[in-house]
């Protein structure tokens, strides 16, 4: 089985910048789909960049983080360009100015505080009974979401602190809440989400005009207190109080000493079978009408997966179960056809997960700051890395390139720039370093040379941040995702990068 690859390789030989929209600056708290969105796809073409890849555009939740959300399809509410709306009327110039926030780091507390109250004064102006939006509500595809907000919006708490007949879904219960709520909270869930992806299609059609494609995510698994649950118990490892037996997470490994306990109800994997994976499907599936490449986070979780014991303090006792495997992808690949993923391939790596990987034909992921160690058979060295793979500094997880190096001490600097010299020699790139800053650099220059079809690079690293600009330090409950960009990078950062781009035959 070959889902998406064909010979040499799954994509066409590029370079990519990873940057979240929440990471774009802008007047309003947090990055939009608005202008400056589209001025960064303008940096990435003066670039020559053919990919751009973000986190998850969901609506995010508990801790702020792209990973954790009410509801695996959503869109996030706060990437709604409010001068779009005060454009068509919805907001006036008081509102929109009263909507502005300081530049710097995403306040999420201060946004929830206000950003819904500006969106519900949009949503008053906003007529309900439009063709448009009437035939959007009708699809039923945000039924669940809107169903789940509206509840949390009148009742609070998680969905089981929802009186009983809403808290198991009862059908005539619900549909009578639904009519009570429909003008006042229903359709005001619903109105984010058309917003939002009229929106983001506007804007992946502009990204895509420009001959950039978008790479998305897909997190493994949901947030436990999410809609995606609330709607349907029996695809989860759920007791009857609707209380995960199980949660996800990962053992200890390079990231942490004690794993890291995500907390995620685990998928009821023979449940899911027996109508032919029917949800993670239709995911999937979705994911594909939002982007041109689907990026598939923790992809060894569907060959195994770790099971931790509900109210486990971390992850260090658990057990390793068998996923779906091969043949949740076939049936995805018939239902669905031709789609290109890329797996999320890093962690704890076992012969399963490479054949998995293999029988899919999905390129895996290489991490430059992972190579350069004193072992001479790592497979992150460029030497190692195939053209069915997709090269990485480093992703939303790790240290910026800057920050690696600038935490090695003199004599481990000095290994490693030997070892990075020799890499770049051997790419026939050319590079010369000597302060940490270059080698940063440096290390971008190396992962563009590669033979991987396609190099990634953060939007930090691009830029030679250091760990102040740091997305996300897994296990860490509080901090994260909170970097923003200053302003687009301008016309000098274009040049360089249009300069390493060229050199690596990534035009």
């Amino acid at each position: 089985m070959k889902v998406i690859t064909k010979e040499g390789g799954a994509f066409a030989r590029g370079a990519g910048i990873l940057c979240h929209i929440s990471s774009l600056p802008g007047k309003y708290g947090i990055g939009s789909f608005g202008k400056e969105a589209h001025e960064f796809v303008d940096f990435l073409a003066k670039s020559k960049i053919k990919y751009w890849q973000i986190l998850p555009l969901v609506q995010t939740g508990y801790g702020d983080s792209p990973y954790q959300s009410v509801c695996c399809n959503s869109l996030n509410p706060y990437f709604i360009d409010l001068e779009e709306l005060a454009r068509r009327g919805l907001l006036d110039d008081e509102e929109l100015a009263a909507a502005q926030m300081p530049a710097g780091k995403v306040d999420y507390g201060e946004l929830y505080r206000r950003r819904y109250a500006t969106l519900r004064r949009a949503f008053a102006r906003f007529n309900i009974r439009g063709k448009e939006f009437t035939e959007f509500v009708e699809s039923g595809a945000y039924d669940d979401y809107a169903l789940f907000m509206s509840l949390k919006s009148v009742y609070g708490g998680t969905y089981r602190d929802f009186p009983r007949a809403f808290k198991y879904k009862e059908t005539l219960a619900v549909s009578d809440f639904r009519n009570s709520v429909y003008k006042r909270e229903y359709c005001f869930w619903q109105f984010l989400q058309f917003e939002c992806l009229n929106e983001w299609k506007a804007l992946k059609a502009y990204a895509n005009s420009k001959g950039i494609s978008i790479i998305g995510d897909i997190p493994l698994y949901v947030a436990d207190d999410s809609s995606d649950v609330w709607a349907n118990p029996g695809m989860f490892l759920l007791d009857e109080d609707l209380n995960p037996t199980e949660v996800a997470g990962v053992p200890p490994d390079y990231f942490s000493r004690t794993g890291q306990l995500w907390g995620n109800p685990l998928y009821d994997w023979s449940a899911m079978e027996k109508d032919g994976y029917k949800w993670w499907t239709e995911r999937i599936g979705r994911a594909a009408e939002l982007y041109d490449i689907v990026r598939i986070d923790h992809f060894r979780g569907l060959d195994r997966y770790y099971a931790i014991p509900a109210g486990a303090k971390t992850a260090e006792k658990g057990e390793w179960r068998k996923g779906p495997g091969i043949k949740l992808f076939e049936a995805a690949e018939r239902a669905l056809g031709h789609i290109k993923i890329i797996a999320e391939d890093l962690g704890v790596i076992d012969d399963g997960v490479i054949a998995l990987r293999e029988k899919t034909g999905f390129p895996g992921m290489k991490i430059m700051l992972f190579a350069f160690d004193v072992n001479e058979e790592n497979e992150y060295l460029p030497q190692y890395i195939g053209k069915n793979s997709v090269t990485y500094t480093g992703t939303h997880d790790n240290d910026t390139a800057l920050g690696f190096v600038n935490g090695m001490t003199e004599e481990r600097f000095a290994e490693f720039s030997k070892l990075l010299r020799s890499a770049l020699k051997e790419e026939g790139m050319n590079f010369p370093f000597v302060t940490r800053e270059e080698a940063a650099q440096a290390l971008v220059v190396c992962a563009l040379g590669t033979k991987s079809d396609m190099s990634i690079v953060p939007v930090q690293d691009v830029l030679c941040l250091d760990n102040s600009a740091r997305m996300n330090i897994p296990s860490t409950p509080s901090g994260n995702w909170q970097f923003r960009l200053n302003e687009i990078p301008g016309r000098k950062t274009a040049a360089w990068l249009r300069a390493a781009v060229r050199a690596s035959g990534r035009l």
